[in-house]
């Protein structure tokens, strides 16, 4: 897999906010991350909106860093003098993918987004005491390895199941039909539950289950305390292997 890039646009409301930024793009570039940012990739007379724009087109993820002043000059389109009068706007951002972009809280008591970005999952830098684990969300997200992973679809357990129609031999109702039937062809014509239990090596409540589905499927009768082979049995016998033809 090739190295992630991303592009980092945020305002520069401080020094100690520009030192906070770099901070975290070097950690990204630390973590396999490409991070392009102003500080290091442009130098007095570069073109901003030309960098901003070509990083943006070009970078797998856009991170917005949303401090309160980043939020309104991209919601107003306006800034100030130098680097700030070239923030992004709406209308840039607006023309990129907005699937890469993601949104960085960085507020205090917080949580506000540029508007058209206000339907976006964003990930919270807030607090400092959670740096950690933002971060480790964050990288997770560029690289594409998130912390849980979706889990395969199971079997529907209310499915009725056609006993005919499928392979038993590994199924706790073949299990089942195999014991019922060592004792049907040692003379006895129906099983205690509790002698079926001993040699059943499985739990009481699945066994419970898989003799209501033997039972249903006209199998065996369970009606009472003891369980009796059905004809419908007997023809499941030979046509699983349990007896000889």
């Amino acid at each position: 897999m090739s190295t992630p890039k991303v592009f980092i646009s945020y305002s520069h409301d401080s020094q100690k906010h520009k030192q906070w930024v770099l901070q975290l793009a070097t950690r990204l570039r630390n973590n396999g991350v490409d991070a392009a940012l102003d500080q290091w990739d442009l130098s007095p007379g570069d073109d901003l909106p030309h960098f901003m724009e070509q990083n943006l087109t070009s970078c797998d993820y856009a991170l917005m860093i949303c401090t309160q002043n980043y939020v309104s000059k991209a919601n107003n389109g306006t800034g100030g003098v130098g680097y700030e009068k070239m923030i992004l706007t709406a209308d840039l951002l607006s023309r990129i993918d907005s699937r890469k972009v993601i949104p960085i809280i960085r507020q205090d008591g917080g949580s506000d987004v540029p508007t058209f970005l206000k339907t976006k999952l964003y990930i919270d830098f807030s607090h400092s005491q959670d740096f950690e684990f933002s971060f480790d969300e964050l990288v997770r997200t560029i690289h594409q390895a998130p912390l849980f992973k979706k889990p395969d679809i199971g079997n529907n357990p209310f499915k009725e199941v056609n006993i005919e129609d499928q392979d038993r031999s590994n199924d706790g109702i073949h299990d089942i039909m195999v014991a019922i039937i060592k004792w049907y062809e040692n003379g006895h014509d129906y099983v205690e539950y509790s002698n079926l239990k001993r040699v059943i090596p499985t739990s009481r409540i699945l066994l419970d289950l898989n003799l209501k589905k033997a039972a249903k499927a006209g199998l065996i009768d369970h009606s009472q305390e003891y369980i009796y082979l059905e004809d419908k049995g007997k023809h499941y016998a030979i046509e699983h292997g349990i007896v000889e033809n």
